[in-house]
Parts: C-alpha cells; sequence; structure tokens
C-alpha cells in the first residue's frame, strides 16, 4: 500500500505561538532498519492519544509513532481549541446504537473533557484549559430552536446535558446581540490546541514511547503476517524502515490517500482567523469568561477567546478538492478566509477596527453523519484506522484513542466492542462525482445559507441540493 505524499501546511497561529513560548522536545528524524510491535502513523491527538492508551494497557508494549511534519502540525494545532461533547450528535448516535449505547458514548465524551483538565494540571501542560461552557446559538430568525431536537431526544434518555439562555443574558454573556437564541452546555472546554499536542509529545516521550518527526511513511507491505514500513523525508528520500505486528492510521483527512477509507469520508476545509489582543474590548463587550460559541449554520461559525485577549474566529467553509488531495485549499484559501471575516465582522462589529494577525486553513475528515469510523483494513487486519472527526476531535479523540489502543492489543472490552467500531455509513461517490456533485452541494448550502442570515426565504433549488449534505457539528434532524 502506498501513502502519497503531500505539502507541509502553512503554520496556524497556534503552532507559531507553541514553538515560541515552550521548550523543544528535542524530537529527532528516523532512520536505519528497525522492529517494534506497534506503530502509529500521525502524531497528532489520535496518533498520541492511542500511543499513550497502550503503553498504559500494556506497559511492555513498544510504540514507535511516526509524524511526517511536526506533531500537532495537522489538523490538531489548526482547529479552534473547542473541546466539545457528542451530546449535541446523540441524535445520530442514537440511530445506530441502543439507548444504553448512546448514552455511554456521549456521557463517556463528556467525562473526556473532565479528564483532559485532569491531564494537563498532572503533567503540568499549560494548555490553556478553560472549563466554561459552550453556547450553541441562534443568529438569524430561520435557526431558532435549532436544537430542539436534540433536547428532545435527551429528555427521552432522561439526560439534560443543555440549559436554555434566556436571549438578554445570552447578547451579554456572549458579547453581541447578534444572538438571538442559545443554549449552553457547561462540560465544554477551550484549549490552545498546539500547546497541548506539543504538551502530550513530550509525556509520551516520558513514558517510554518513540516518537520521530519528519519521518513520513511511504509504503506499507504485508509480510507473514507483519507490517514492513518504508519512512521517507520531506525530500522524499528513503531513510530507513520499520517492522511491526500492527499499524494504527491516525492520520486524519490524510487518509483520503488510501481508496478503501476515502469512500467514507471527504476531505472538507476550515478556515480560521486570529485577531490582535484585545482584553479591554472584550471586557466593555462582555465576552470575557472563556465561553465558547457556534452559530447554527451547516457552514458553521466557531469562536472563542484567548487568555492573552484575542478573538480565534472559524468557519467550516467546506472547500474540497478533487480525490481529496491535501493541497493549498486546507492551508490557505482565499475566499474561505474572506468568508470568515465576513461572519467575524458581522458577529462583532465593534472589532473591525481590530488588525487580524493569523489566518490560515486546515483540512477535515468529514463523514456524512459527522461520528468517527473504526476498523481495519480489508486485504491487511493489521492495519487499524480511526477516521472521520468531522471537526470534533479535541477531546473526543481520547475516545478514538481508548478505541484504537483496544483494538491493537486485540482487547475484548467495552471500546473495541462499541458501535463506533466497524459500523455501516452511507458512502460517498467516485470522481468525478464526489468533486463536482460536492461543489453543486457546497455553492447551495453557500446561498441557502446566505439568504437564511439576510432573513430571506432560500430558492427552493438551493433548499433541494443543501439536503445532501453531510451533516454538521450539530444533529440538523
Amino acid at each position: 500500500m502506498q501513502l502519497v505524499a503531500s505539502n507541509a501546511l502553512k503554520k496556524s497561529f497556534w503552532m507559531e505561538e507553541a514553538e515560541a513560548e515552550m521548550p523543544s522536545n528535542n524530537l529527532t528524524q528516523y532512520a536505519g532498519n528497525h522492529e517494534t510491535d506497534v506503530v502509529i502513523i500521525g502524531g497528532g491527538f489520535v496518533g498520541l492519544w492511542s500511543a499513550l492508551n497502550i503503553k498504559k494497557l500494556s506497559p511492555n508494549t513498544r510504540v514507535v509513532v511516526l509524524e511526517k511534519d511536526h506533531c500537532g502540525a495537522g489538523a490538531s494545532g489548526r482547529n479552534g481549541g473547542m473541546a466539545m461533547s457528542w451530546w449535541p450528535k446523540i441524535g445520530t448516535l442514537t440511530s445506530f446504537c441502543s439507548k444504553e449505547e448512546a448514552l455511554f458514548l456521549a456521557k463517556s465524551s463528556e467525562q473526556a473533557i473532565y479528564d483532559l483538565g485532569v491531564f494537563c494540571q498532572k503533567h503540568n501542560i499549560d494548555a490553556e484549559f478553560i472549563q466554561n461552557g459552550w453556547l450553541w446559538t441562534a443568529t438569524c430568525q430561520a435557526h431558532l430552536d435549532s436544537w430542539q431536537s436534540t433536547i428532545a431526544t435527551c429528555q427521552k434518555l432522561g439526560v439534560t446535558p443543555f440549559e436554555v439562555i434566556p436571549a438578554e443574558k445570552l447578547q451579554q454573556i456572549s458579547g453581541s446581540n447578534i444572538h438571538l437564541a442559545g443554549v449552553l452546555e457547561k462540560s465544554n472546554a477551550t484549549v490552545q490546541p498546539a500547546k497541548l499536542a506539543k504538551g502530550m509529545a513530550r509525556v509520551a516521550v516520558e513514558q517510554g514511547i518513540e516518537i520521530y518527526e519528519q519521518s513520513m511513511v511511504s509504503q506499507i507491505d504485508a509480510n507473514n503476517g507483519k507490517n514492513s514500513l518504508t519512512i521517507t523525508d520531506p525530500a522524499q528520500q528513503i531513510i530507513g524502515s520499520l517492522t511491526c505486528n500492527k499499524v494504527i492510521l491516525a492520520t486524519n483527512a490524510w487518509a483520503s490517500t488510501i481508496p478503501e477509507l476515502l469512500k467514507q469520508f471527504t476531505p472538507v476545509n476550515s478556515s480560521v482567523i486570529a485577531s490582535e489582543e484585545s482584553l479591554d474590548e472584550l471586557e466593555k463587550l462582555g465576552w470575557k469568561d472563556g465561553e465558547s460559541i457556534t452559530d447554527s449554520q451547516l457552514m458553521v461559525d466557531y469562536y472563542r477567546t484567548t487568555q492573552k485577549g484575542r478573538v480565534v474566529f472559524g468557519k467550516g467553509t467546506g472547500a474540497i478538492s478533487y480525490k481529496g488531495i491535501i493541497n493549498g485549499v486546507f492551508s490557505h484559501h482565499d475566499q474561505s478566509i474572506d468568508l470568515t471575516i465576513k461572519d467575524f465582522h458581522r458577529c462583532y462589529p465593534s472589532l473591525k477596527n481590530k488588525k487580524i494577525t493569523h489566518q490560515w486553513s486546515g483540512p477535515i475528515d468529514r463523514t456524512y453523519d459527522s461520528l468517527p469510523i473504526f476498523g481495519t483494513l480489508k486485504d491487511n487486519p493489521n492495519i487499524i484506522y480511526g477516521i472521520g472527526w468531522s471537526g470534533n476531535g479535541v477531546s473526543p479523540s481520547q475516545l478514538g484513542g481508548k478505541i484504537l489502543a483496544s483494538l491493537a492489543l486485540e482487547l475484548d472490552n467495552e471500546w473495541s466492542r462499541c458501535p463506533l467500531v466497524n459500523r455501516q455509513t452511507k458512502s460517498f461517490p467516485s470522481e468525478p462525482f464526489r468533486y463536482v456533485g460536492g461543489n453543486l452541494v457546497r455553492n447551495a448550502v453557500l446561498r441557502k445559507e446566505q439568504r437564511e442570515i439576510a432573513n430571506l426565504q432560500p430558492r427552493k433549488i438551493d433548499l433541494m441540493f443543501a439536503k445532501l449534505a453531510p451533516a454538521g457539528l450539530e444533529d440538523k434532524s
């Protein structure tokens, strides 16, 4: 199996800040020909949690993490840094899980947020963890009560993770009267994601896990029940090989290089901007307690503040590439950045005079139902994957690490048996239909939501094509 190289992405603000403020982990490039038990491809949240869980469950297991760039340089260090649960997806969970299974996964995802705070404190990781909740809001009449079906499902299950916030209070704590209605999920948190990834890598090394950066796996060959990996440097020159029993693919959207996996998700872009520091201005607005916020668009706006008073504002702009290749669309996409800035200024018009100091894009591995999928490759059961985080992997990646570790160690437990493993999902079409149809749907969604934001009725043809889009961050049923 061949893995195709892609260009390094432009650094996010998070990565630049982490490199400037945290000591180096002194990770080296791989070299030589060696053997180990488990190889994890990808040094982001999923890969690092998988490694840490394997060591916890089986301390004598030898684990090697190979990262083609730097740990956290992919999606893990490019997102909005919002640690969220799966309660907004409870309706989707109940569509393929039993009541007990859906509650187990949703409650586990909520507990994972608290566990993340404990992990950072225990290991002295200054990831700027702040747990002051998430506001799910409506910013136009068409999106009022978008959360009602989710709350109704929660009530049927006997749980109440959401609190309805009166409009006046909502506008006060969010610092913007654009928010017409909303609910609060108290468990949610924010982090500086690149600092978290860098801190996790340090902890992994301290626990005996080998991590190599600037070390890309270009080829995996199966031989007598083992996997032989060819490893190259950024210039695609071979620098060594590694033989192992199990391989975990923790490559997020970069899994698009494997046709079997590309059928199950599509890479879409999301774009983020960061403003200059303005603590006094945020204090005046009233947005001062660190709540994260999203609206109810499918091309969702998501935003939060930082400890130093920046606003980090992102938008799931949904641009795609032919064959899902991770190219410049997922590094810095001008059209997507323009849409993001426009929505930022719409939400916070008083901040229009604040300089936007950083702007970047990143890839999201979006499944049709916006929940991840775990399993093994058909032709090689010793290669395990976890894909489809759909823009919500900061905290749920901890659960992914438990699942992937259990599968790699061939354990029979609640994680290896959970309904996210080997589940059947709707597949995406092959090219050129994927690209042509994906752009058709994306543009329809964009037109529909732009008219809704302006409190205008969308065109029927746009409504028709928009229904074909994959689910967003929250349930929309």
